[in-house]
């Protein structure tokens, strides 16, 4: 009987491994898929890309054992829509409410994290998931990036989180069955404001070696900023090299393809929140010893959604078919022996954005989508009526009644309404210098209104300052970069295209996090038609 039982059970275990997805024959043999996010981090800011004001040795580690890519894109320049996206494998415009910030996840967009989990994945996540944004809401069980594993903690510096990443890692390697492989979620919080003031030079950071970008005035206050900006990010490095450290120790490294990337630009002025360069422009490097060969640089252009569709070839298991990946693999890239442009077809990344902060009067967005090429940044701004980091406004901080009615007893300053920019020492200098010759132009390279279109060469102008959408002479190109945008967002059935209101419907999705009051702005009051009718924010104003 006991030998029976015994068969029994070896022929059970012999066709659960027939029954493996693809190639792999054992479970064992499938790599493991370690995807690490810092939050709110441009390129080029890693050692790696030569950035000297910073020393990033673990995402050079994976760099030099893998693949660095020099032109990787974020599908949106805000953490919760571009999380969304990563993890379904498709664009903002493809995931309703997902595609904006704070809203909800609709359960019927399926996640690589639970596709992997049904094909034998040990699944998990620490830190900063999916969010900010309501999961529960649309029936979901859990953050869709994976069960959470973020109970260990450590101390930290002032705004830096306390969760210890790494030995939730760790924790988490413990409590995997014997021969399972995992899939496993770093989402560290850092370096999202805010920083420590002065963080940075109290570690030895050198504010010489920062390169200030284009758009922002060459100061001592602004190098100090992204001085401390650049030791948060050294912070989850950090986190990332005890993580690597514990996968060779434990020999599972060689089998293991780790992706390094962030959410989106950093949180700047005229950065994160922007289709600008320093929004969309990501660091990536990727790495699987196994199957990889290393050392390699490569200048195609790729979409942070292609990875999705890369994790389901690696670990051999088939993408969704109701919902489908609107990305492609990189593993002809990743596998191939070349370097520079190694597959030609990739030549074009589109992204785009809708709401990010609640910024606007009913906490309205500013619709944007882009076409990024080897040579052009082509942006397609849909209301160019309203302020893109929100309307120069007093109405800061404002206080409710016990009744439910506002009382503008509590203003705040001149210049207070920017909440599309993330408060920051960078912002309030702006504002604070704004009437100063040297500092203005950079104000309202942040604040003002921008033209539907703009264009620009990003090979001469990596900075994004000089519009040439205007110019004669680049009018074909502005052209065939209108025809290619739009063409893709119809195929792609974006509601901003293909719906005959325009795509008000972005207009609709509840917010879950902090909301607004906003006085309602002139264009409100003389085109009525584009004001949603939806009173959900009124609903949702404190009792």
């Amino acid at each position: 009987m006991k030998r029976r039982l015994a068969m029994a059970l070896l022929v059970m275990a012999a066709c659960a491994e027939s029954a493996l997805p693809g190639s792999w024959a054992r479970a064992s043999d499938r790599p493991n898929v370690l995807v690490a996010i810092s939050d709110d981090q441009s390129f080029p800011h890693a050692s790696a890309y030569g950035y000297q004001a910073i020393e990033t040795p673990a995402f050079d580690r994976v760099a030099r054992q893998g693949v660095l890519f020099r032109n990787a894109f974020t599908p949106a320049p805000g953490c919760s829509p571009m999380r969304a996206a990563f993890l379904t494998g498709r664009y903002l415009w493809q995931i309703e409410h997902a595609g904006t910030h704070a809203s909800s996840f609709p359960s019927t967009y399926q996640v690589y994290p639970q596709r992997l989990e049904a094909a034998g994945y040990f699944v998990g996540a620490t830190g900063k998931a999916w969010g900010p944004g309501n999961w529960q809401a649309s029936g979901r069980e859990r953050n869709p990036a994976g069960p959470n594993f973020s109970k260990k903690t450590l101390q930290a510096p002032p705004g830096i989180r306390k969760t210890d990443y790494a030995a939730n890692f760790a924790d988490f390697l413990q409590q995997r069955p014997a021969g399972q492989p995992f899939c496993f979620w770093y989402g560290g919080s850092e370096p999202h404001r805010t920083f420590k003031k002065g963080i940075g030079r109290e570690h030895g950071l050198d504010p010489k070696k920062v390169v200030v970008p284009p758009f922002l005035p060459d100061t001592p206050e602004i190098r100090d900023d992204i001085l401390d900006y650049c030791f948060e990010i050294q912070w989850f490095d950090q986190h990332l090299a005890r993580m690597l450290q514990t996968l060779e120790e434990s020999g599972e490294l060689n089998n293991t393809l780790v992706i390094v990337t962030s959410d989106n630009g950093m949180a700047f002025p005229r950065a994160k929140a922007n289709c600008y360069e320093y929004g969309i422009h990501m660091p990536l490097a990727i790495s699987w010893p196994a199957r990889v060969p290393g050392g390699r640089t490569v200048d195609d252009l790729v979409n942070l959604i292609d990875l999705t569709a890369t994790i389901y070839e690696a670990a051999d298991v088939p993408p969704p078919t109701d919902h489908p990946l609107a990305g492609r693999s990189v593993m002809n890239v990743l596998t191939s022996t070349a370097e520079g442009s190694v597959d030609a077809t990739r030549n074009a990344v589109f992204a785009g954005r809708e709401r990010h902060s609640s910024s606007r009067y009913r906490s309205l967005s500013y619709p944007q989508r882009c076409l990024r090429t080897p040579q052009y940044l082509y942006i397609y701004n849909f209301r160019p009526e309203r302020w893109p980091a929100g309307a120069p406004s007093k109405f800061n901080r404002v206080r409710y009644a016990e009744d439910g009615s506002i009382v503008e007893a509590q203003l705040g300053p001149d210049h207070g309404g920017y909440h599309d920019i993330d408060a920051c020492p960078s912002l309030s200098f702006l504002i604070d210098r704004r009437n100063d010759p040297l500092i203005s132009k950079f104000f309202h390279l942040a604040i003002d209104r921008r033209p539907a279109e703009e264009l620009f060469d990003i090979r001469a102008d990596p900075g994004c300052l000089n519009n040439l959408a205007s110019d004669a002479d680049h009018a074909a190109v502005k052209q065939q970069l209108h025809d290619q945008l739009f063409d893709q967002l119809r195929k792609t059935a974006d509601p901003r295209v293909v719906a005959a209101d325009g795509g008000e419907v972005w207009e609709t999705y509840p917010r879950y996090s902090r909301l607004r009051w906003f006085p309602v702005p002139d264009w409100a009051k003389e085109n009525p038609a584009r004001v949603p009718v939806q009173d959900w924010i009124e609903a949702r104003r404190p009792r």
